[in-house]
């Protein structure tokens, strides 16, 4: 050849060659690794969508049953505005009702917030706890709450509507709920004297050592007679549930339903200490658990309950108005 003319050298135009197939076919792998990245996140989103949340959408039917009511109170009571002869009574009922009708949904509102909070720790699931009778003992002997039939705890305290005294009995009688044999508690509150509630409940433990609360049947009172029953339910009527009242082995955060009567008994519990100390005048109870409980009927009812082993409850704190009732003595058969 003459100088200055230049040849390629084969072996690097065959090294050129290999390098732009490789070049494409890591462009082809990188690319499907990305359509199948997207494939899955959307596959995975759709599920995420597909699954429903039962929490929120029970707080949600609840919300809109709530506003129901309210608007139903609402129109029974101009029904009754309309039947006042004087125009300025009259009007000034109406006026009263259109006030009662904006409480009632604010109202409704912070239940649907207090539910909507639950429902993170208590999760998306519906809440259908499986009762097996098989899987429950005749005794409740969990140290925290501990229920031996012929007991009574006495409890007193100074509260906004007067001096509570409160008597806890554990009965020797049972009751079957869902073919569950429970134990009957008969409970009784007098405020200055006066009987102002009355109430049985019925607990079961089952081989774990979790309490059960299955149920209540309770009166509210005023001048000796029943005001309210609002609160008794029983599980397995009207889809009512049992809730757990205290777990078998408690930890710091646990969050759970204590019942379960949608719009008329939801208790809810989380536990926030198991190293509390109560100093009472009948003693001085260590390692207490205590539990913060609220419920989405009363948003603004909130309750420290502290529970020492062997014993059971011995103190009840209300935060926000410093109500407190306190055991005093415990009876015996």
């Amino acid at each position: 050849m003459g100088e200055g003319f230049w040849l390629p050298d084969h072996r690097y135009a065959r090294a050129g060659c290999d390098h732009g197939k490789s070049a494409r076919f890591l462009s082809s792998v990188m690319l499907t690794a990305g359509l199948t990245i997207l494939l899955i996140t959307m596959v995975t989103a759709e599920s995420a969508v597909d699954q429903p949340n039962f929490c929120q959408q029970t707080a949600q039917a609840a919300l809109t049953s709530c506003r129901a009511a309210a608007q139903s109170d609402y129109w029974v009571a101009l029904g009754k505005c309309d039947n006042l002869a004087d125009p300025a009574a009259r009007e000034t009922c109406r006026n009263q009702a259109a006030t009662d009708l904006n409480d009632a949904r604010q109202t409704c509102d912070e239940q649907h917030d207090v539910r909507l909070a639950a429902c993170d720790p208590l999760g998306p699931a519906p809440y259908d706890p499986v009762i097996d009778p098989s899987n429950f003992v005749a005794r409740v002997d969990n140290p925290y709450f501990p229920l031996t039939p012929g007991t009574t705890f006495v409890y007193e305290g100074q509260t906004d509507q007067g001096f509570e005294h409160d008597e806890f009995a554990v009965t020797h009688h049972t009751r079957t709920i869902l073919g569950v044999r429970c134990v009957e508690v008969h409970d009784t509150v007098t405020t200055d004297g006066q009987l102002t509630e009355d109430t049985l409940d019925w607990f079961a433990q089952d081989r774990d050592g979790n309490v059960w609360y299955f149920g209540e049947n309770t009166h509210e009172l005023e001048d000796g007679l029943i005001t309210t029953i609002e609160g008794t339910f029983m599980a397995g009527v009207n889809g009512d549930k049992p809730g757990i009242i205290m777990k078998a082995h408690p930890a710091v955060g646990d969050f759970y339903r204590q019942e379960f009567s949608l719009n008329n008994a939801e208790d809810f519990a989380e536990t926030r200490s198991l190293t509390e100390t109560v100093r009472l005048p009948v003693g001085t109870f260590h390692n207490c658990l205590k539990s913060k409980e609220t419920t989405p009927l009363e948003p603004d009812l909130l309750e420290y309950k502290f529970y020492a082993p062997s014993v059971g409850n011995v103190l009840t704190v209300d935060p926000r108005t410093g109500d407190r009732t306190e055991l005093v003595r415990i009876r015996r058969d």
